[in-house]
């Protein structure tokens, strides 16, 4: 029965994207690839898995001896989905949790059990450790982004890590990895030193971060052979937490001082975190809300543009050429927790409004492709806006899953010029743009174009030029649902699911109708 309701609402979907039941206000697109920007580092579509919640245990590891298909405890299913986002990093193993974890307890065969007093303080158990995050890495095709503890830890501790991690010479620490079952070295792209040290990482004023972010930078070293001069790990240091006097001298106090560090120190990016929160603690559901509450969050997260601009502007102070990356490490939605779940566990549902809110998060980056060059959406399994949810046996993707599949082939594409009128919503009080867009041409030369209908409930006629090209072709894919809080469950898992589209080209230009409430990716073909 509830394969056949699945199956009507769909069908009702793709009727509705055939046929629009009003008259659509067209949108001229102006595209100018002769004009490249920046390119769009893949980085900025990265991961988040804290051990917090069922996010790593549940969620990605179940043990080898489970029933659920898994390959050494990490479960088949999500590591299949997870490949085909073509994820470049996860930042692990926090967030809060990194500092106040210890990596000896998470290698061996005799784990330490142990607390974890950020999210419900329940045991932690330390089974998914870093031989554990290396092959889930593996797995799914990406590369780790790891958080070292500054609040609890030591320079020391973190720099064992590091040595234990990736030398390839017979030192006590090379050779006790290669009894843990891994003798070559692992490769750690990326290095955060330390996680929101304002705040849960310690509570830090900038002089006093900036003291332990020196020490920690000359000496958590990596030593793989395969990690030199353009290769190297960077190094990514604690930055701004939102737009208020507070952050912005954060950033300014840590900029001013790598402007004149010395040569054995150096940091090649600046972490900011902010989350979608109308107003804190969260308290907007993630289900059964309605218009009102749909564009009141939508207002909340296209103002990651002006926190973006505000952060960039203090970097550019102090790094004209742009050196050092803006990495928006900690970002997505976060809403009240769902009734009935624990305590500290994060969970709450993912509608077709976290898939906009992820496309225009996404876009905002792209623009910003010169200074944000990395950035890790909160998070993967399970908890707040995630890629994916299980229940045991059981998985379902998300409408923000599809978001970041759709968006792959933006992935270390080059930005081009897209200017359009983007004309207005207007619900109540709050005034957004209706239409918002992006373009690029990934290394094969392909033209793509995203565009996102922020309207829910107009649609919007899309004609597009590309100057110096006739287009010959345009198809893709759209996605959007009945309602704005419509979700994928476990048992309707494609209410929110892509749709392809096919656009009519006539005399060189692109036509299409983008309905209401979408995200929409499409391919121009010459």
């Amino acid at each position: 029965m509830t394969s056949r309701l699945a199956l009507l609402a769909a069908m009702a979907t793709g009727l509705a994207l055939a046929t629009p039941s009003m008259a659509a206000d067209t949108v001229v697109l102006s595209v100018d690839p002769s004009k490249p920007g920046a390119r769009i580092d893949r980085n900025i579509f990265g991961q988040f898995a804290e051990h917090l919640g069922h996010g790593i245990y549940e969620g990605i590891w179940v043990g080898p001896d489970s029933t659920i298909p898994n390959t050494r405890g990490i479960r088949d299913d999500v590591v299949a989905a997870l490949k085909a986002l073509k994820v470049p990093n996860v930042r692990w193993p926090g967030g809060c949790f990194a500092d106040e974890y210890h990596w000896r307890k998470g290698i061996g065969p005799q784990r330490a059990v142990s607390l974890n007093p950020n999210w419900g303080g329940v045991t932690e158990p330390n089974t998914f450790g870093t031989h554990e995050l290396m092959d889930f890495l593996d797995q799914i095709g990406s590369e780790a982004y790891l958080s070292v503890n500054v609040g609890s830890g030591t320079p020391q501790e973190a720099a064992e890590w590091l040595e234990y991690m990736t030398t390839e010479q017979p030192t006590t620490l090379a050779q006790q990895r290669a009894a843990n079952g891994h003798p070559a070295p692992y490769k750690v792209p990326y290095l955060g030193i330390g996680n929101e040290s304002w705040d849960c990482g310690g509570n830090m004023t900038p002089d006093y971060y900036l003291t332990q972010m020196k020490v920690y930078s000359r000496f958590v070293r990596n030593f793989n052979p395969a990690q030199r001069e353009a290769h190297r790990m960077l190094r990514i240091a604690v930055g701004p937490g939102g737009g208020e006097p507070r952050w912005t001298e954060w950033t300014d106090a840590v900029m001013k001082a790598w402007q004149g560090h010395q040569w054995s120190w150096d940091i090649e990016g600046l972490s900011l975190h902010s989350y979608t929160v109308v107003r804190w603690p969260p308290s907007f559901a993630s289900v059964g809300f309605g218009e009102k509450e749909y564009s009141q969050i939508l207002k909340s997260t296209l103002e990651m543009d002006g926190l973006v601009a505000k952060h960039s502007a203090i970097m550019d102070k102090y790094d004209p050429q742009k050196k050092v990356a803006l990495v928006v490490d900690e970002w997505g939605a976060w809403y009240a927790p769902l009734p009935g779940s624990k305590e500290g566990f994060l969970v709450q549902q993912n509608s077709l409004r976290d898939a906009v809110l992820a496309a225009l998060n996404l876009n905002v980056f792209a623009r910003h492709a010169d200074r944000v060059r990395m950035a890790n959406i909160a998070q993967m399994v399970n908890m707040l806006q995630a890629m994916i949810r299980t229940d045991k046996e059981k998985m379902v993707l998300t409408p923000t899953y599809h978001v970041f599949r759709m968006y792959v082939p933006f992935q270390d594409a080059t930005s081009v010029p897209v200017s359009f009128d983007a004309g207005t919503y207007t619900h109540d009080s709050i005034t957004l743009p209706r239409l918002d867009a992006i373009a690029a041409r990934d290394a094969a030369g392909q033209l793509w174009l995203a565009m996102t209908n922020i309207d829910p409930d107009q649609p919007v006629a899309i004609e597009a030029s590309v100057a110096g090209i006739a287009a010959k072709a345009a198809r893709g894919e759209t996605l959007t649902a009945p309602k704005v809080d419509s979700v994928n469950t476990f048992d309707a898992p494609q209410v929110v699911a892509p749709t392809p589209v096919a656009a009519k080209v006539q005399g060189g230009k692109v036509f299409l109708t983008l309905a209401p409430k979408s995200v929409t990716v499409i391919s121009v073909e010459q």
